[in-house]
């Protein structure tokens, strides 16, 4: 018997028989309030509150039904969320007026929600996809193709909209080069470098699970794709240059997305940039599988080791549909 133990080190379970033991053998993977960040959709109605057919538990609200529920969420222990605005009568056209639109609803939203909550970190999607005739991330040229120069313009403009309406963070989602510089020249430029920060998705990849996303946004291409921007999913060399490129241009926080296939990025980018925070986006897609898979108790379990995974992989902050359960998690156990 004493044969199968050829030496000390390959007797492993000593050391995480009980809980207390096995938390140890987990650093870095802990799940608090500030490591997560919640989505939410913002209408043009005020009042109104809609279901999301495909994505369950999920909603699209005005401003004035959204104070009620995150008002609740704060009193839970939420640290920060991520505003995607949606237009349903403002004018859509080829570059996107509406997304810095003075009746854009996150323009709007943004001082009446930081009056409110003052201690929540409020970051803003900029893309123009929801705001565009065409349903692209930028502005398109003759041929059909991005225009590079007049996208990034829009991008850093919008970035500036809403940064002076009062985010704390902006974070570009179109993925068009040099963006991140432009908008942290505009900041710079309009004084707002010091209390704005820029969260790029800088690892951001053409995946097919942005499904339920793009349905509730009502932001899906019109003609083509979107893969000569976004990232090939078998690409980790463009993803780490991609990181590269926006890290030298001064972002702030680096992002990947989606999750969890995508794991040895989130590692990837983590060891080569360790001192910048690091996002993951658990998308819509992943969210409906994991709420799909099984009773409330089999959701809840599957829910925590997937975001423990992200956490062990390198994630600081995991951006997730599911930050009003896990609150309720994490304060069922204090």
């Amino acid at each position: 018997m004493n044969s199968l133990f050829l030496s000390p080190e390959h007797v492993l379970q000593g050391g995480y028989f009980n809980s207390t033991l096995r938390k140890l053998q987990e650093p870095n993977t802990s799940i608090e309030p500030h490591n997560i960040m919640y989505p939410v959709f913002l209408l043009e109605n005020e009042d109104a509150m809609q279901t999301v057919s495909s994505m369950p538990n999920v909603f699209r609200y005005g401003i004035n039904k959204l104070i009620p529920a995150l008002t609740e969420l704060v009193e839970k222990g939420l640290k920060s969320i991520l505003i995607f605005g949606i237009v349903e009568t403002l004018p859509k056209d080829a570059s996107g007026s509406s997304a810095d639109s003075p009746n854009n609803p996150v323009v709007k939203a943004l001082p009446t929600l930081k009056a409110l909550f003052p201690e929540l970190t409020i970051a803003c999607d900029v893309c123009l996809c929801p705001y565009t005739s065409h349903g692209h991330c930028g502005v398109l040229g003759d041929t059909g193709s991005i225009d590079h120069a007049p996208s990034v313009k829009r991008i850093a403009e919008v970035a500036l909209a809403y940064a002076k309406a009062g985010a704390d963070i902006v974070a570009p989602s179109d993925m068009m080069d040099n963006r991140i510089k432009a908008i942290k020249n505009a900041l710079v430029e309009n004084k707002l470098q010091n209390r704005v920060s820029v969260l790029s998705y800088s690892c951001k990849f053409a995946s097919s699970m942005y499904g339920p996303f793009r349905d509730t946004m009502k932001s899906s291409p019109m003609a083509g794709d979107r893969k000569c921007y976004q990232l090939p999913p078998g690409s980790a060399g463009l993803a780490a240059r991609a990181a590269a490129r926006d890290v030298a241009e001064g972002a702030d926080f680096l992002m990947v997305k989606p999750g969890l296939p995508y794991l040895d990025i989130v590692r990837q980018t983590k060891d080569c940039y360790p001192n910048h925070p690091l996002f993951i986006y658990q998308v819509s897609g992943e969210y409906a599988m994991i709420s799909r898979s099984g009773d409330a108790s089999e959701v809840q379990t599957i829910l925590m080791e997937t975001l423990t995974c992200m956490r062990r992989a390198g994630a600081d902050c995991i951006i997730t549909y599911f930050a009003p359960l896990i609150l309720s998690l994490i304060a069922n156990k204090q």
